[in-house]
């Protein structure tokens, strides 16, 4: 049983580390500040939280584990409050997002 624990433990810290490598890659790649918000946003809670709870599977049942979980909820409600919270200042500073902008070659006659 301790085996198959560990397995799991294993796998779920190896997706959230995957995870956060292709938010890293997503925020050096993507081209404006909303788009790069989200990567960013998007792969904190699903890359940290699997890393939590490989982490919380590695701790058994112990305080630790505890602490974790708040952790994790803590993260859980504040990472997407504060990307809105984020949006909503660079939107009132004028920020705009970058939108598509058409080749004037491409269009149809």
């Amino acid at each position: 049983m301790a085996g198959l624990v560990d397995i799991a433990s294993w796998i779920c810290l190896v997706a959230g580390g995957f995870f956060s490598i292709v938010g890293t890659i997503g925020l050096n790649r993507m081209p404006d500040f909303f788009t790069r918000m989200h990567a960013a946003s998007v792969t904190d809670t699903l890359g940290a939280g699997l890393v939590l709870l490989g982490l919380m599977l590695q701790a058994g049942w112990t305080l630790v584990m505890v602490k974790l979980v708040f952790l994790g909820l803590l993260m859980f409600f504040a990472s997407p409050a504060a990307a809105h919270a984020l949006a909503k200042a660079a939107l009132a500073r004028g920020l705009k997002p970058r939108l598509h902008e058409e080749d004037p070659s491409s269009k149809r006659s």
